[in-house]
């Protein structure tokens, strides 16, 4: 192997171990949105942590691409439809929910204290 494809490998594996990554994060996060209860989402988190590992094997290169793209599909297709959001985060029910105020507008926060000097 030469210089530069050996750093061109390196980039790619890096590049696909980072996909991944993100993969797996994401679809944890949305196993949170399927189960109910805890207890449920401990036995389907380790359900998904199996179906990364039987894959870990794999050494080729394009066998990994087609792998990290099939389980994207597979991730958009059962993705949940109604999310949990936390309820400041934006989506959630309380995100601006006290509007900035206009401009001009000066706040103080003395609550009521007032400078007697």
């Amino acid at each position: 192997m030469s210089g530069v494809s050996t750093a061109a490998y390196i980039a790619r594996r890096a590049a696909q171990k980072e996909r991944v990554r993100i993969l797996y994060r994401r679809a944890l996060k949305d196993t949170l949105n399927w189960a109910v209860h805890r207890h449920l989402f401990y036995q389907d988190a380790d359900a998904l942590r199996e179906r990364f590992e039987t894959n870990k094997h794999v050494e080729d290169l394009d066998t990994i691409d087609r792998l990290i793209t099939n389980a994207e599909a597979t991730y958009n297709k059962w993705r949940h439809p109604d999310p949990y959001v936390v309820p400041w985060a934006p989506g959630g029910s309380k995100f601006h929910r006290n509007p900035t105020p206009p401009s001009g507008i000066e706040i103080v926060y003395d609550y009521g204290r007032e400078d007697n000097d």
